[in-house]
């Protein structure tokens, strides 16, 4: 059950979130941050960033140009998490089942809130003309609420009155369709892969592929040493409780690849090897330069 205040706090957010990102854009309003604020409203801080990273890294390769409207991942990943832990769901189903048809679903909202936005931009020209400069910095605020209210009354009216219908939802994908509820989540697992491969495919790759395989061994060069501090901790601490009792920590810090060493160091071979080619190129470019001067 969410309680009223979770609902007013997590509708504070969602108006707040898309102005931030239209104007001082401190980064709150990016899913992962979506899903901190949701995380620590519901008490479930795990379930929040997970939900929020997942939903970051899906959207990680969408972007928009001009005026053109977009998935609210944001709003997805809030609506996900509250209900993900009032309801007691998968995080990785309720990403396939709320946060990603929510996020699409917002474009709609969007769209008005666009429009309704109208309104205050021909007021604000209006005031121009006239050189009524405090009106006009009334309407330019006014115009932050048809924003806010595209992604504030669907989060509201979503949380103060669909908490039965997930509910109903949910136990159904436990119950009888469990099948469904696995296929959700396994897509929900999926979906960070298709925001990779979107970004891929506008990045330029096989120029700086380099600096793509040195990102990729180092995320798994520490991917291993922060798993297993855990583990080194725990070790320490009972070598402590158990003093004189032989034993070392068990933490698994060899068990990574020499794949990885190898990817990495082939990647600062790409690297040398890319400068020093130009390298070469400019100093051919120069020498042409002073041979055609001596001409």
């Amino acid at each position: 059950m969410i309680q009223w205040w979770q609902i007013l706090l997590l509708t504070l957010y969602a108006a707040y979130q898309i102005l931030d990102e239209l104007g001082p854009y401190s980064s709150a309003g990016q899913a992962v941050f979506a899903g901190l604020i949701a995380g620590l409203v519901m008490g479930d801080l795990k379930t929040g960033l997970y939900i929020g990273g997942m939903m970051q890294l899906t959207v990680l390769g969408v972007g928009t140009f001009g005026g053109a409207s977009r998935i609210d991942a944001n709003s997805g990943t809030v609506l996900a998490t509250a209900f993900a832990v009032s309801q007691g769901m998968d995080p990785e189903q309720a990403i396939g089942l709320i946060a990603v048809p929510v996020a699409a679903l917002m474009v709609y909202t969007d769209i008005l809130g666009r429009f309704a936005n109208t309104f205050w931009g021909h007021r604000c020209d209006a005031d121009v003309e006239k050189m009524d400069w405090k009106a006009y910095n009334r309407h330019f605020l006014l115009g932050g609420v048809s924003w806010s209210l595209s992604r504030a009354l669907p989060v509201f009216l979503a949380l103060a009155f669909g908490g039965d219908v997930v509910a109903s939802i949910t136990a159904a994908l436990n119950g009888d369709l469990a099948w469904i509820g696995k296929g959700l989540t396994v897509a929900g697992g999926a979906l960070p892969a298709v925001g990779f491969a979107i970004l891929l495919r506008y990045l330029p790759v096989k120029k700086h592929v380099a600096f793509l395989l040195l990102g990729f061994g180092i995320t798994a060069l520490f991917g291993t040493a922060f798993a297993n501090i855990g583990t080194l901790g725990g070790d320490v601490a009972a070598l402590g409780a158990a003093a004189g009792l032989d034993g070392v920590p068990s933490g698994a810090y060899n068990t990574l690849s020499m794949l990885t060493i190898a990817v990495i160091g082939l990647a600062i071979s790409l690297i040398y090897y890319n400068n020093n080619q130009a390298r070469s190129a400019v100093a051919a470019v120069a020498q042409d330069g002073d041979d055609d001067d001596e001409l």
